[in-house]
């Protein structure tokens, strides 16, 4: 019994399925077969985000925090948040981190508006068609599981070091907590008002945008802030590969110990995901 154990674990060991030679070989594929193709698409990214990043370092640090607040303000209503925000980035100013928070800002302000570009239309086409979310729940679930650090070996291969390979990496990883809440919100919309749009004669596109979007807009909401902190969670991931931002002095502080820079760094990075989650949320009414 223990040799035919043994036979069929050998056998298995012994008959290895090539599934990481394929990723490997298809990815060799890519970069032989078109890659002008990758450098343009890493040319444009690049631009758009660097460009993006100049124009939030050309206002003066000072200024842009009072943007901030006025924003704060107009978005939620409370003087407190106001304050909080204003002194929040003032302490950013005191820290010496400005500008690597413009960087990571920019960054992570692109991954978020790419993940709800792309995936409140797919949940909302996931919440309509039951077979269509069966079939991305697995591959959600993968999207979220596999280690970020795999994310980063084909990107950097197709596009090279630099912010791009950070970006797309990003997308991938924060891209299903849009997807999911959106079909999420849209599925849960209250049967009564549909029913109450169809009575009044709303078409199909009427009733999404009158109906089921701004009732499943808290989940879709919840889900841009997810992923606003999903992409700020790869910020020093995405250091490693050549990305600007707070996760540079992090990195550096990690190879040399250097506990001050590192607390300094990760307060930073802190502060901009609280100042983004504060921003994004529902208006309190109380």
């Amino acid at each position: 019994m223990a040799a035919s154990l043994q036979a069929a674990l050998d056998w298995i060991t012994g008959n290895k399925l090539p599934l990481g030679e394929s990723i490997a070989s298809g990815v060799d594929r890519l970069t032989q077969s078109a890659p002008w193709l990758f450098d343009a698409v890493s040319d444009g990214l690049s631009a758009l985000v660097l460009g993006f990043t100049g124009v939030l370092l050309a206002v003066p640090p000072l200024l842009m925090a009072g943007i901030f607040a006025v924003l704060a303000f107009a978005l939620q209503r409370s003087l407190r948040l106001a304050a909080f925000v204003g002194l929040a980035l003032l302490l950013i100013v005191n820290m010496g981190y400005w500008t690597e928070t413009m960087e990571t800002l920019s960054l992570v302000l692109f991954a978020t508006l790419t993940c709800v570009l792309i995936g409140v239309p797919i949940g909302i086409a996931a919440a309509h068609r039951p077979w269509l979310e069966a079939a991305l729940r697995p591959l959600l679930d993968l999207m979220q599981t596999i280690p970020t650090f795999v994310y980063l070996i084909p990107t950097l291969i197709l596009f090279g070091l630099g912010v791009v390979p950070g970006l797309i990496s990003t997308v991938i990883f924060a891209l299903p907590a849009p997807i999911r809440l959106t079909t999420l919100g849209v599925a849960s919309v209250p049967r009564p008002l549909i029913e109450a749009g169809q009575a009044f004669g709303a078409s199909r596109w009427q009733l999404l945008w009158k109906v089921e979007i701004p009732s499943a807009l808290p989940s879709i909401m919840a889900g841009v802030t997810q992923c606003i902190m999903l992409s700020l969670s790869m910020v020093v991931i995405a250091a490693l590969v050549g990305a600007d931002g707070l996760g540079k002095p992090v990195v550096r502080a990690l190879n040399s110990v250097n506990i001050a820079d590192g607390f300094e760094a990760g307060l930073a990075i802190v502060i901009v995901a609280i100042v983004l989650d504060r921003l994004c949320k529902t208006r309190s009414h109380d």
